[in-house]
């Protein structure tokens, strides 16, 4: 680890990934093809929502609104990942790094209470039905998707400000990402208040929204259990079966690293589970949502007839 004399630096060090060199070029072509993947099928469900009228059920609005989330949550980290395929070590330049921590974190609480949202409103779908158009109305919905970004950039700012006001004496960042465990190694100084603010911010805001999702979900299962056949419980079921699988995915990964003390996980362990929240969860969530959704596909059938009758033309 590289050691400073002062401490103040203008730049950090990524270390990336330890890998051979002639395994670097595959790793960057496989990591580049993952992170275009994400951007078109993120893109295809965005798109898709926004041209076809059979998916304008406020639950594909808020499908939307975490892809648009995905696309930026994807693209804070993999420039950095890909550019320590290619290069090993690579220097970032402190500001940029304090900056991709507080977008980083600000992107992933977002999609924290994002998923809160879209918890409610299945919850409001299939237990309040009757009422579920008036509480669910589009001024309603476009409110809840901006109180997500509001309350996910404001709730990073402590952990994010507090990080940049360590006083540092090393450089190497054992990450691919300037992310806050690994700064904290780097201290002058013992980052053990910091690193329970951190907890005490993160484990709050996740953990409240995942019992709010829970609580969500009880209610859900107590509801779809009373209904009268096998079909209408088995169709109730399937319109949260992906939200469960991406809820699963991203709170599993998310307590593994940010609830706890930094010093009881192994080195590198950060970085693992780190590839499952930032890169896999954004890739997997389009085949989630269209793999395991009837009217995805049956609208991906619609768009695909128009984009061949625009083609043949008149």
């Amino acid at each position: 680890m590289h050691q400073l004399n002062h401490t103040w630096t203008q730049s950090f060090l990524l270390a990336g990934f330890p890998a051979p060199s002639t395994l670097r070029p595959l790793a960057f072509l496989g990591t580049l093809c993952i992170y275009l993947l994400t951007l078109a099928g993120n893109l295809f469900i965005i798109v898709l929502v926004q041209a076809d009228a059979g998916l304008s059920r406020p639950m594909y609005f808020f499908i939307s609104v975490l892809s648009f989330l995905e696309l930026w949550y994807v693209s804070t980290t993999m420039p950095t990942l890909l550019h320590t395929w290619l290069r090993g070590r690579s220097p970032i330049p402190a500001a940029v790094c304090f900056t991709q921590l507080y977008v980083f974190h600000s992107l992933g609480m977002t999609e924290c209470y994002l998923l809160g949202v879209m918890a409610l409103d299945r919850y409001l779908a299939i237990c309040r039905p009757l009422h579920y158009h008036a509480l669910m109305s589009r001024k309603v919905q476009l409110w809840l998707a901006g109180a997500t970004w509001v309350a996910g950039f404001s709730a990073a700012l402590a952990p994010a400000s507090l990080t940049a006001s360590l006083p540092f004496c090393f450089r190497e960042v054992a990450h691919y990402f300037c992310d806050l465990a690994p700064l904290m190694r780097l201290a002058c100084v013992d980052p053990g208040w910091n690193a329970r603010i951190h907890g005490t911010v993160i484990g709050v805001a996740t953990g409240c929204n995942f019992v709010f999702i829970l609580g969500l979900y009880g209610g859900i299962l107590r509801a779809v259990l009373k209904l009268p056949s096998a079909g209408s419980r088995a169709k109730a079921f399937s319109t949260c079966s992906s939200h469960v699988t991406v809820v699963a995915l991203f709170f599993g990964s998310a307590f593994m690293v940010y609830v706890g003390p930094p010093e009881s996980r192994s080195k590198g362990t950060d970085m693992r589970i780190a590839l499952v929240y930032a890169i896999l969860t954004p890739f997997l969530n389009p085949i989630i949502y269209t793999l395991r959704n009837k009217e995805v596909k049956d609208a991906f059938r619609r768009f695909t007839q128009r984009i061949r009758a625009m083609l043949k033309g008149p």
